[in-house]
């Protein structure tokens, strides 16, 4: 079961991750708060979370753009 669990947070987006780390609350606690929120308010949840997914995909690619040095060539 542990593999499975490293193999989605690894592959999904890891919003719920990055916040867990950030505040420091578990991981399992912050993604209970999100499909509970997301019943009470059909779904609406889910695009905060796809806006969070692509900022956190956005800043990789800028970060690993600086750092390479024939992306200026």
């Amino acid at each position: 079961m542990n593999r499975f669990r490293n193999f989605v947070e690894w592959n999904a987006f890891g919003v719920c991750t990055a916040i867990g780390e950030r505040l420091g609350i578990a991981t399992t606690r912050i993604r209970q708060y999100f499909i509970y929120t997301s019943l009470l308010t059909m779904g609406s949840p889910i695009i905060i979370y796809l806006v969070l997914a692509f900022w956190r995909n956005m800043k990789k690619y800028i970060v690993s753009a600086k750092r390479n040095p024939w992306y200026y060539l």
